[in-house]
């Protein structure tokens, strides 16, 4: 999971602001802090915040962000980022990047959060997925059509943390499971408590779609353990219960990909995401009588 990963402070945001954006030079510009792990994002003014993608596996993403936004917004019963502009590589800094309004709300985990939050992300779920796909489509990192690929990363994912033989279950039984041969179907496909936003406990924004496109829709049944307890992961399976075992299956194994391979990566780094990656892993072995 090595890769580049590219500064950035306010003094370069108050550069290229100015020398793209004239417009908005001279509002604040404030770091936001985050568990995020592929953009730094800066507040920009009250209204709008900058999203930069500092990681070379994010290149793209600010391209995508702009063209999937606008198509999938209008659809969703939450608020999404919406981008304003769509700003070029400049200044040493090598990816494109998006100007997109402020959304209000606050993470949060899963005991913070109103009871009716499975009902309401299963509701976001069943919206994107019933948006047209028609036109270019995005291949999301999970919930791709090809989990097999990253056997070897979850296998040293797994070793890394000491080699538990019911992790390498879990992802056996997802790579056993048939694949998914309906239509495609539109995928946030990082739905943890990262992206979720929330105001006075109530689902309110989902942010983050770097990783959204096109495929399996088992990608978005992850939050079954990257956010939800078990009671939660109940009421959240019962909303959507058109998915068979199969498809549950294959969601337990991205959610293992994610923890095992992000764990042993951000634990010394990234304590907000190390977190997910550990209550993930928790869940999943809670889960079973082993």
């Amino acid at each position: 999971m090595q890769d580049a990963v590219f500064a950035t402070d306010v003094s370069l945001v108050d550069e290229l602001v100015r020398t793209q954006f004239p417009r908005w030079h001279g509002l604040p510009i404030v770091p936001v802090e985050h568990g995020g792990t592929s953009h730094a994002i800066y507040r920009l003014g009250d209204e709008l915040a900058v999203r930069l993608p500092h990681r070379g596996w994010s290149t793209g993403e600010a391209e995508r962000d702009t063209a999937i936004l606008p198509l999938l917004a209008r659809h969703l019963p939450v608020a999404v980022p919406e981008p304003v502009a769509l700003g070029e590589p400049d200044l040493g800094f090598p990816n494109a990047w998006t100007v997109v309004r402020w959304l209000s709300g606050t993470t949060a985990t899963v005991d913070e959060v109103r009871a009716d939050t499975p009902i309401r992300l299963a509701s976001v779920i069943h919206a994107l997925q019933r948006v047209e796909v028609t036109g270019q489509q995005w291949r999301p990192h999970r919930g791709n059509a090809e989990q097999e690929k990253y056997d070897d990363d979850v296998h040293q994912g797994i070793a890394q943390l000491g080699g538990d033989p019911r992790l390498t279950a879990l992802w056996r039984e997802a790579l056993d499971a048939p694949r998914w041969d309906g239509p495609p179907r539109w995928l946030h496909a990082d739905l943890h408590s990262g992206n979720m936003l929330f105001t006075d406990g109530s689902l309110t924004g989902v942010i983050d779609w770097g990783c959204a496109g096109v495929g399996d829709p088992a990608g978005d049944l992850m939050p079954a353990w990257l956010f939800f307890d078990a009671p939660g992961r109940r009421a959240f399976r019962r909303e959507l219960r058109e998915f068979d075992d199969a498809t549950w299956a294959r969601a337990r194994g991205w959610a293992l990909d994610l923890a095992v391979v992000g764990l042993p990566y951000y634990r010394a780094t990234n304590p907000v995401f190390a977190a997910i990656c550990r209550h993930t892993l928790d869940q999943l072995l809670a889960e079973r009588a082993w």
